[in-house]
Order: structure tokens, then sequence, then C-alpha cells
């Protein structure tokens, strides 16, 4: 009955007496569903007050701890033209073993001798720098006779001038002695003619005095004439002198200058010598590029440029190749809220794709199937899908790893927190605020710098 009238029927018509009435309408069902609602509300009441373990739950995928152990892909530093494969995709190849082999497509390295031809112009240009050496040495000793030569001759020069000094020192004096001699013979001379014009000395002796005067006066002139030709040697040896000074600066000078030259071209050499070993080992380097081996031992995952006679660029990935040894990490991206909350050296459960497990968010004492790791790094810059990016590596205090694990697979991660009552849990879901801050013991915010 709907009791849509205001006039109620069961109010006028007794309706106890049908029998529908009577199996619907006791009492007993009622108490049983009372005692239902309240053993219910006393369990959820209970249950608020039970333990809840905050988390952080977080999608990431596995990688490997270092740089050097994660996928690469093989480039070569020239480029080249496929020649010739050496291996295939899901070989395992060791460090050094040779992946493929390019040939050149530069028109300057087609020589297929130009290591061995350079190498023959260095050591053309290595003796060219070795014989101007020794001319530059030879020089030096040429420079030093000259300079010796020419002390010599300005020593025998200045012992010319010296005698020449004195030479003519002496002729003066004999020509002093020459004026002083005819001076005598002068008044001898007069002497006698006067006494002969007295009668006291004969006309011989007259003549014999003028004769005197006359021998006396022609040695005058002779020690003049050697007095001006001792002058004129002293002038003679200092030109010679100026003359060997000369003679021997322009010898000097022009020696040096051909040294000069000389080391010049020495140096021009040892340049050219220089550029040429830089050539030869840049040749050599080229050379042994042309074989593309694989840096660390590994697996071909993909050949990303293949063929036979296919030109690529330098720096065109070639092969990708996967670390045969790698330690095994997983990289999970957590929230900006949930940042302050990761510490170095704090664990995490993981749950990895392909792994059965069975996970109780709150309670991870009673999840299965889900592994220990360890925080070791933790992202300072946001990364491009919003959230920062945080690494972790195996707890080697718990359950190791399954080893079937492949790089790149996907794992669910679960950041433990704080023990909190689940009403509290509820009131903070409900309110959308973060879980609580706190700092656990043995974990650290900045890794300890050694």
């Amino acid at each position: 009955m709907l009791n849509i009238s205001h006039k109620k029927l069961n109010e006028k018509v007794s309706i106890e007496r049908f029998k529908s009435v009577q199996k619907v309408n006791h009492q007993r069902h009622y108490k049983h569903f009372n005692r239902f609602l309240f053993a219910f509300a006393v369990v959820g009441v209970v249950v608020l007050f039970l333990p809840w373990t905050q988390t952080i739950n977080a999608r990431g995928f596995l990688t490997t701890l270092t740089p050097g152990q994660r996928p690469q892909t093989i480039q070569s530093q020239i480029p080249g033209r496929i020649e010739e494969w050496y291996v295939k995709e899901g070989d395992y190849v060791k460090k050094g073993d040779t992946i493929l082999f390019i040939s050149e497509v530069k028109s300057e390295y087609f020589d297929p001798d130009l290591v061995e031809r350079t190498g023959q112009q260095l050591k053309s240009k290595s003796s060219s720098v070795t014989s101007y050496g020794d001319k530059v040495k030879s020089l030096d000793n040429q420079v030093a006779a000259l300079i010796n030569e020419r002390r010599l001759k300005l020593e025998q020069a200045k012992n010319k001038l010296l005698q020449s000094k004195l030479k003519a020192q002496s002729d003066s004096i004999d020509f002093e002695a020459a004026k002083t001699n005819i001076k005598i013979a002068e008044r001898q001379y007069e002497r006698t003619a006067m006494l002969q014009s007295e009668g006291l000395k004969a006309v011989t002796d007259v003549e014999e005095k003028r004769l005197k005067l006359q021998e006396t006066q022609a040695k005058l002139l002779s020690q003049e004439n050697k007095l001006l030709a001792a002058k004129n040697e002293i002038i003679n040896a200092e030109v010679e002198i100026n003359s060997v000074q000369a003679s021997y600066t322009d010898k000097i000078s022009k020696a040096q200058s051909d040294k000069f030259t000389a080391m010049s071209n020495q140096f021009d050499s040892e340049a050219q010598v220089s550029k040429l070993e830089n050539d030869y080992t840049n040749y050599q380097m080229r050379s042994a590029l042309r074989y593309i081996r694989a840096p660390q031992n590994g697996y071909i995952n993909k050949v990303l440029t293949a063929g036979i006679g296919e030109t690529f660029k330098e720096g065109t990935p070639l092969v990708g190749i996967m670390p045969a040894d790698y330690d095994m990490a997983v990289e999970t991206f957590v929230d900006p809220i949930d940042l302050p909350l990761i510490h170095l050296g704090e664990t995490v459960r993981i749950q990895f794709d392909g792994w059965p497990a069975i996970v109780f968010s709150g309670w991870p004492n009673a999840s299965y199937g889900t592994y220990a790791g360890k925080v070791v790094a933790i992202e300072t810059f946001i990364n491009p899908n919003g959230k920062y990016r945080i690494l972790l590596s195996p707890d080697k205090e718990d359950q190791a790893w399954p080893e079937a694990l492949r790089v790149g697979s996907g794992a669910n991660t679960i950041a433990l927190l704080e023990d909190v009552p689940i009403w509290y849990e509820l009131w903070r879901q409900l309110n959308g605020f973060p879980a609580n801050y706190y700092q656990p013991q043995g974990a650290q915010d900045k890794p300890v710098k050694k």
C-alpha cells in the first residue's frame, strides 16, 4: 500500500486478519538486521583504528645502475659506405670484436697507400730538417772562423800601423838631424869661403865644403821624402784596418744571413714535419676507424643501418648493443608533492611486471611477490612528464631480484612511509593532504661526499 492519501486505510480497516500481512508483519527480522548493523558498525569502528602504512605508489621500468651498462647505439666517427657485416642480430660480441667494415666516401682518402706515402713524406721532411740543422752548424763554424780571422787580420793591420808610426817617428828624427847637418854644412861653407877670401884657406877647401853642403841638402831631401813615405804608410795602414773591418763585417753578415735563412727553413720544415706527423697519425687512426668494433661485451640488439653499399654520415647510429654485464636497477617517477618524503638509502617495495604478486598497500607484511630496493639517486630537476626521477638498486639484505628480469620491462614501486590509523588515512585522502613528513632513521637527504 502506498498510503498516498491522507486517509490511511489501516486506521479504519483491520488488516491483521490477512495471512500475507501476518507473514510479513512480525518483529524478528528487524532484530537480526539490527544486530547485523550493530556488529558491522562495531567492526567498522575497530577497523578505523587499525594501523595503516602510508605509501607512495609510482610507475617505473627496469634500467641499469650505471650509464655505461645501459643499451646503446654504435656510431661511426667518419662518414662511410658499408662494405661487409661480420655479425647478425642476437650475436654475442666481445670488446674489440669487429662488427662491420666500411670504406671511405671522401675523395681525399681514396688512396689505399695514403698512410705509407704520408710516412715517406714525413721521412723526407725529417731528413730536410736534419740537413738544415747541419747547415746551421756549418754556418756557425764559418761565422766563428771569420770572426777569428778578422781578429787576426786586425791585429796584423794594427801592428803594421804601429810599425809605420815608429818608422815615421824614426824618419822624422833623421829629418831633423838632416836639418841640423845642413845648417852645420852651411856655416862651415860660409866660414871656409870667408877664410879663403882672406887667403887663409885654399879654393879646394871651399869646393870641398860646397860639395859637402850639397850632399847634406840631398840627404835632407831624401829624409823628407822618407818621412812623407812613412806618413803615407801610416795612412795606408789605417785604411787597411778599415778595409779589413768592412770586408770581414760583410763576410760575417752574409754568413749570419745564410744561417738565419737556414734556421728559418729548418723551422718551416719542422712545422711541416709536425703537420705531417699529425696527418700521419690521423690517417692511421682514420684507417683503423674503417673497422667498427664493439665498445664492450654485449649482445647485438638491432641493426639500424642495414645493407651493403649504403652510405651514412658521421654520428649515424649503425647498430644497437646491450651490455652483457650490468647491475639491474629500477627507474621510477614520483610527484613533486611526494618528493620530500623520499630519502637516500630508504627501502622501497617493487612489483615487477610478469611476476605474480598479491599486494596490500597498507599492510606490506601481508603482501607477497614484491622485492626490496634501496634509493640510490634522487633527481633534483623535474622531468618533462612533470615528475621527479628516482633510481632504485637491489637491497642486498633482502631477497634477490629474479634473474630473468630484462632492461626496459615495467615495475610498480611502493615507498613505505609511517604507520597511521586507517581513519586518519581516510581523512587525509578525502582532504587531499600529503602523507606525513618524516625523516626515517638511517636515511639521508643528500649523498655523503667522500
